[in-house]
């Protein structure tokens, strides 16, 4: 199986379309970004076309990293005073995940945290159209949402099949302007997508699994998109990094972003993404750059259960050839990620080691992601893997789960 929006535009100068996309889809949008885009040429060329098409228009650009609960109802608010019935979402993943949640909230008032979790969204939401400037998030084809709420100690999703936008316009000249440090980080993204999704857990083909779960692991068609992501990564990851007005490149890594978001928006994502959010929580260090220093470790952890898929994933990497090819595959991702400046270990991220109990305790609560990682994780095995992690030590997160009361490693011993 696979979601997916009901039309996807990729490829450079694609935006041009958006005012039609948008006119089929509602006369009256809001159009969520941030105060970055706001004051760039993005914003008002987009509004142009919507305005060029009939199509009435407010803005709210007030989008923060990390979606902060307490921007949903100001955005709301701006819907409804527009009298919006279609949400155009324009930036990186939490302008994305911000127009997907006021498109709920404009189809089902009530409290948000009431639809946190899977499959809790009682019906269609109104209409989203996702116009993606950063190449990571795949938040543009995906159905969830992330936000940060101060009463939980980390990241949050709402997973629905109804949350996947209705279209996707995907330009690569929109991602030029990203600084390096968001490019790597948003690449790191869009690999963690691609790779957890390939590896997750196979869950039998059942007639019901589709609506049981919103995530339901990895199949025939994710693997097809999970592989492409991985070979558009490591084509395209550090040229678009390096010369930043590369065409050719923003567009591989748009393709990589979307393909990602197509795997792991059926498949799902599993261990990295389960200990990045409370990491992120206590470092403040951007999604990316959290799951891409974990990554590497995660696929050290999981390779006795998926050693065929980090041999095929070896091969999209480039790096096959060697006695072990699951293990070149890990090799091939960290050097790739490190290349471009994500931090090699936990404790270059600003991880405490003495908040890994915390971490591997809050991040067993994501149970989808847990039970979507092909190798069992319990909060021992959490912790003898961001132990390794933080020490920058790959062999150690291969090896058997260590016991719960194991020393800490220090920061000391960790550099």
């Amino acid at each position: 199986m696979l979601r997916a929006p009901r039309t996807v535009l990729l490829g450079v100068g694609q935006r041009h379309a958006l005012g039609d996309v948008v006119a089929r889809t509602g006369g009256s949008a809001l159009v969520v970004t941030d105060a970055h885009l706001a004051s760039g040429p993005a914003l008002p060329e987009l509004v142009a076309l919507l305005r060029s098409r009939g199509v009435a228009v407010s803005v709210f650009d007030e989008a923060a990293p990390e979606l902060p609960l307490a921007q949903v109802p100001r955005a709301l608010e701006a819907a409804r005073r527009g009298g919006a019935d279609v949400v155009v979402g324009l930036g990186g993943g939490s302008c994305l995940d911000l127009a997907k949640v006021v498109a709920l909230q404009l189809a089902h008032p009530g409290p948000l945290q009431g639809f946190y979790g899977e499959n809790r969204v009682p019906g269609p939401v109104a209409p989203v159209v996702a116009v993606p400037t950063t190449a990571g998030t795949g938040s543009e084809v995906t159905p969830v949402a992330v936000v940060t709420d101060p009463e939980r100690t980390t990241k949050v999703g709402i997973s629905s099949a109804h949350l996947v936008p209705a279209a996707a316009v995907c330009d690569p000249e929109l991602t030029v302007s990203c600084p390096r440090a968001v490019t790597a980080a948003a690449g790191a993204d869009a690999l963690s997508h691609a790779v957890e999704a390939f590896t997750a857990v196979r869950r039998p083909l059942t007639p019901g699994l589709a609506d049981e779960r919103v995530f339901v692991g990895k199949g025939a068609l994710t693997d097809v998109f999970a592989l492409l992501a991985v070979r558009s990564v490591a084509a395209h990851l550090r040229r678009a990094c390096e010369v930043p007005d590369d065409l050719a490149a923003r567009s591989g890594m748009a393709l990589a972003a979307l393909a990602g978001g197509y795997a792991f928006g059926t498949a799902g994502t599993a261990a990295a993404h389960a200990l990045q959010y409370p990491i992120g929580a206590l470092t403040r260090t951007s999604h990316g750059a959290g799951v891409g220093a974990l990554l590497p470790y995660v696929m050290a952890f999981n390779a006795r259960e998926r050693a065929a898929e980090l041999a095929e994933l070896a091969h999209a990497l480039g790096a096959a050839g060697g006695e072990d090819p699951a293990a070149a595959a890990v090799r091939a991702v960290a050097q790739l990620l490190a290349s471009v400046g994500i931090p090699r270990d936990l404790a270059a991220l600003g991880v405490d080691a003495q908040d890994l109990p915390r971490v591997a305790a809050e991040a067993l609560g994501a149970r989808r992601l847990v039970e979507n990682n092909p190798r069992p994780l319990d909060e021992a095995s959490a912790l003898a893997l961001l132990r390794a992690a933080h020490a920058g030590d790959l062999a150690a997160a291969a090896v058997p789960d260590a016991p719960a009361a194991a020393e800490p490693v220090t920061a000391g011993s960790a550099s």
